[in-house]
């Protein structure tokens, strides 16, 4: 289970750096298209379809990487109240739900993506994009996010269930003030 979890932990680390780099190459499309049209006159015109398009695959490639680095937002005005078991189990709690969302958003886009290659569905824009391009990797995103977060699930629990509570903890639980300063400082 520990080479899976490092695996996928990996694998979300280059997927979070593919996503980053597609929000880059966008503002830089979107600043040429800007400059282009100030100085030149001239459109490339569907700079705002593709950035578009580029920040909803890369929030989807990066969801598996902040589920690891534990930096989804969380609600922690009483978290930090709760004895430490009752933050084992709003965590465990927490997480199942946040994947559980994961999968029916995943699940319902499965079928978008299925009606958008059975008809061959492209955008209302003058670039006409088959729509599966940006389609394919956005849902890989959330199906590979909900494939982590089960595999994170079972290593939480199994940490758990062997009596290795601070395991569970550093895994799935909310980063304390420390750590949070730590990693800023490295």
């Amino acid at each position: 289970m520990d080479r899976l979890l490092q695996s996928a932990r990996k694998t979300s680390q280059v997927l979070a750096w593919i996503g980053g780099s597609l929000i880059i190459l966008s503002a830089l499309l979107v600043t040429l298209e800007v400059i282009l049209r100030k100085w030149f006159n001239i459109s490339l015109g569907g700079a705002d379809e593709v950035s578009g398009y580029a920040f909803g695959i890369a929030t989807s490639l990066a969801l598996a990487y902040a589920l690891f680095e534990r930096a989804h937002i969380r609600v922690d005005a009483l978290y930090n109240l709760f004895p430490f078991p009752l933050k084992i189990a709003a965590s465990l709690i927490g997480l199942f739900l946040l994947v559980g969302f994961g999968a029916v958003i995943a699940w319902t886009s499965w079928g978008l993506v299925a009606d958008t290659l059975t008809h061959g569905s492209r955008s209302i824009t003058p670039l006409r994009t088959p729509l599966a391009i940006p389609q394919i990797p956005w849902i890989f995103g959330w199906l590979f996010f909900v494939c982590c977060g089960a595999i994170l699930f079972v290593a939480a629990v199994k940490a758990l269930l062997t009596g290795n509570a601070d395991q569970t903890d550093q895994l799935i639980g909310m980063k304390s003030i420390d750590e949070q300063i730590e990693e800023e400082m490295k």
